[in-house]
């Protein structure tokens, strides 16, 4: 209901320079907290709402201004009364308590129950835990000469009997406040948070309740200035403002069964690490402040997320801790040049102390790991919300095969072997702009004798017309075509006509550049993916999974749609999204986006969920 510091000032109806203390009540829901105040305050008039009704009248938090001892009083709803968000509710009695100077713990039992102990107990351990840092920022931010937080409020138990005695009166040797503390003692809380402790008890015989007692207890422990000294009204209300605002997300229901009255998930933060399922220990609100997320355990690897990150081994020996990033293709290189280069050369571990430190070349199968060699690893937690871990590098053969769409479909309709479409289609992606493309192949150029499916179609290197193998098996230099001084195939004409210079004036300027290396690459690639494949005769399927990405979910593990639970089947396909990893129907996942925090620079599939976010992938 209040709005600003201002209106906090106005609605208690006091001067802004005014000295005020701030004085709450607790207790159960019934036992006459906001009848207590108001005859202790205000002479019995009803300033705080009383009802006879079963209905608790006092919901949330209200307060008051007494002008005659400057105080601020503050009336609380009613412990065990029948509330819904119970726990946000506990949590803001917290809230008030750690702004107080003084709390009077209003009880009308014939004995003590162990709920007083017990909520002052929690009270307290919660109050040192988590509000003391945040009182003290709030002191330094106000420019207070003395802390809020140096000590806790001063406590009144205020005990109302009818047919018991009141605690110590039976042997005037004992001190009612010893007896408390042993209580406290037996019930393993220790209210150490609070400055004082003091124990106020009346027996009513007749009523009207005698408060006479309360009232001086209260005077004399506002006249005492030792630990908490009076503050204007606008340091209350912005004590109160920071406390709500740190501690103020949401609670999960599953919360409520708890054995204490402020358990820790009250006020740290309530993030859970994707892939281990464990909380963040930091406080709420943390990350406002730019604090990263922590937890006390370490995380599991997870597929999903590749929550592996790489470290540089010589930098952490010396004492520094360095993360690497495999690196694939230059986001300069127009896709397929990239993947040639790439699939040539594989990837290259780089530390900015130590320069490259690993060169691998990837092949289909048994890929070297660099682990334990040059780089560490570590596990990281994944928190929701944050970048997920960029770095990838097992996703180029992937990418060789996100190209091919097409080629998959021949596989499945014309039951191609998988040898044939890799290869070829990938000879089409970085052939030399003079080669005749595979799919206008039909027959051999020479003996026109006409291509099978699983007929090798052979390229010579100096007409670029395609030939079977009996018409093209001579090799010879072709350095005209930019092939170097190395013998290539070429077809018998070109070989018997070895001494007529090639005319090839026609070339692009660049042919000296980038498109030669993609050509040589082309070659190597060529038939790097075609022994492997053959060796292994394996279908596509197969080779897809080989190729899969680590942070991808694993074809046998998705069995129906992550967005729309579509079940799959043999005419439902599944699709990955190249962002998240997870499975998808066609429907799910038709948006094309380059993800190149996953090293997919040009566009590929993700899902509809990935193609909201704003920014890069």
């Amino acid at each position: 209901k209040v709005r600003n510091e201002e209106d906090f000032i106005k609605k208690l109806d006091c001067s802004p320079d005014q000295h005020l203390k701030v004085v709450s009540i607790f207790g159960n829901t019934g036992d006459g907290k906001s009848h207590t105040l108001n005859h202790t305050f205000f002479y019995g008039r009803e300033v705080f709402k009383t009802s006879p009704a079963q209905e608790s009248c006092t919901v949330g938090v209200w307060a008051a201004y007494d002008p005659v001892r400057k105080v601020v009083v503050i009336d609380t709803e009613g412990l065990l009364g029948a509330t819904v968000n119970l726990s946000q509710r506990t949590r803001l009695l917290l809230k008030v308590l750690a702004i107080s100077d003084l709390v009077i713990y209003r009880t009308r039992a014939d004995r003590l129950h162990n709920d007083l102990f017990k909520f002052l107990g929690d009270a307290s351990e919660a109050y040192l835990k988590h509000f003391t840092k945040e009182l003290k920022a709030t002191t330094a931010r106000c420019g207070l000469d003395v802390p809020l937080s140096t000590l806790g409020p001063g406590v009144i138990i205020f005990h109302e009997t009818v047919y018991t005695k009141l605690l110590g009166s039976d042997h005037p040797s004992e001190v009612p406040e010893k007896l408390i503390q042993d209580r406290f003692r037996k019930l393993s809380c220790f209210p150490e948070a609070f400055s004082s402790i003091h124990y106020k008890g009346t027996r009513t015989y007749n009523p009207p309740t005698d408060f006479s007692g309360l009232r001086r207890a209260v005077e004399q422990q506002l006249e005492n200035n030792t630990t908490r000294s009076p503050r204007q009204p606008g340091v209350i209300y912005k004590a109160l403002k920071a406390l709500s605002d740190r501690f103020s997300g949401e609670i999960p229901d599953d919360q409520m069964a708890h054995s204490s009255f402020f358990p820790d998930e009250y006020f740290t933060c309530s993030s859970v690490c994707l892939s281990c399922g464990c909380g963040c220990k930091k406080s709420m609100n943390h990350a406002k402040e730019g604090v990263p997320h922590e937890s006390k355990s370490r995380c599991r690897y997870s597929h999903q997320y590749d929550n592996r990150v790489y470290t540089c081994k010589a930098c952490y020996e010396r004492g520094m801790e360095v993360s690497v990033v495999p690196k694939t293709s230059a986001s300069t290189d127009s896709p397929w040049l990239g993947l040639a280069k790439y699939a040539w050369s594989g990837y290259v571990i780089e530390c900015p102390n130590c320069g490259v430190v690993y060169r691998s070349r990837q092949y289909w199968f048994g890929n070297q790991d660099p682990v334990n060699t040059v780089v560490r690893t570590e596990i990281e937690h994944v928190w929701p919300g944050t970048d997920g871990f960029l770095k990838d590098n097992n996703n180029a053969a992937q990418r060789l095969l996100d190209g091919m769409n097409f080629m998959a479909q021949s596989v499945s309709e014309l039951s191609l072997g998988p040898t044939k479409a890799v290869t070829s289609w990938l000879t089409d992606q970085i052939a030399p702009a003079y080669w005749r493309p595979n799919s206008q192949i039909l027959s051999c150029n020479k003996c026109n004798t006409p291509f099978k499916d699983n007929d090798t179609k052979h390229h010579c290197r100096a007409c670029g017309e395609g030939f079977c193998d009996g018409c093209s098996s001579k090799t010879r230099p072709v350095p005209e075509r930019g092939w170097g001084p190395a013998p290539v195939r070429v077809c018998d004409n070109c070989y018997d006509n070895r001494g007529i210079q090639l005319d090839v004036a026609e070339l692009p300027s660049d042919e000296e550049g980038g498109t030669l290396i993609a050509r040589k690459v082309g070659e190597a690639v060529q038939n790097t993916l075609g022994a492997v494949v053959t060796a292994m005769d394996i279908p596509l399927g197969l080779v897809k999974d080989a190729a899969r990405p680590a942070y991808w979910v694993p074809d046998h593990e998705i069995l129906h749609c992550h967005n729309c639970r579509k079940e799959f089947s043999i005419k439902l396909s599944k699709h990955h999204c190249r962002a998240c990893g997870q499975g998808f129907c066609d429907e799910c996942s038709h948006d094309r986006r380059a993800v190149p925090s996953r090293g997919w620079d040009h566009p590929v599939r993700v899902c509809f969920n990935c193609n909201k976010k704003p920014g890069d992938l």
